[in-house]
């Protein structure tokens, strides 16, 4: 097996890659690492492109694939519960700790995302903090009651009210969703 090490996302090795044939995302059973896996097609062979942020490893293959198994992180390993309209009185509304209620949807790119800075969000300020996430398109009447026009849309609550100057809608880097719950927090705090 060759290793190349690089930082870019450029890579060649002999004779240049020519253009994805076919592109899965996964874990390689054998490395046990989250990697992307690129099949391209060479002059007699497929080759398939291994790779996680500092590493990378060519191996060629005869007309199979591996198999490749997709990990995900399910809401309650991650501190995350997802809720519906019928649910959201009860777990949002009728909470004596903040929610900060996070508004998503399946086909949603920048919800994908921040979804891992949510999740460190939840973990990080599970004693302060209760954090739920609810489906765009299978709840549409929370969606048009609160006036969800973007995705991801994040809304802070307590004691049943939205928290003033609490939305936030788009993508958002981890560190700046630790400023902003850090700033709200510190707002209902001291009103």
């Amino acid at each position: 097996m060759d290793i190349v090490f690089s930082n870019s996302t450029l890579l060649f090795k002999q004779q240049p890659l020519v253009a994805p044939v076919r592109t899965v995302t996964g874990t390689h059973r054998q490395q046990n690492i989250i990697t992307s896996a690129t099949t391209t097609t060479t002059s007699s062979k497929n080759q398939l492109l291994f790779g996680s942020r500092t590493n990378l490893s060519l191996k060629s293959y005869n007309n199979t694939l591996p198999k490749l198994a997709i990990r995900v992180r399910c809401g309650a390993s991650s501190g995350i519960t997802e809720i519906t309209e019928s649910e959201f009185p009860n777990t949002v509304l009728k909470s004596e700790r903040p929610v900060l209620v996070e508004f998503v949807a399946n086909w949603c790119g920048p919800c994908r995302l921040v979804a891992p800075a949510v999740e460190w969000l939840a973990q990080e300020y599970e004693d302060r903090l209760t954090v739920v996430k609810i489906d765009h398109d299978a709840n549409p009447q929370l969606i048009e009651e609160y006036k969800v026009y973007g995705l991801p849309t994040l809304i802070l609550f307590k004691n049943g009210q939205e928290v003033p100057e609490s939305r936030r809608e788009g993508a958002i880097t981890k560190l700046k969703l630790k400023e902003y719950i850090d700033t709200l927090l510190d707002s209902i705090s001291v009103a």
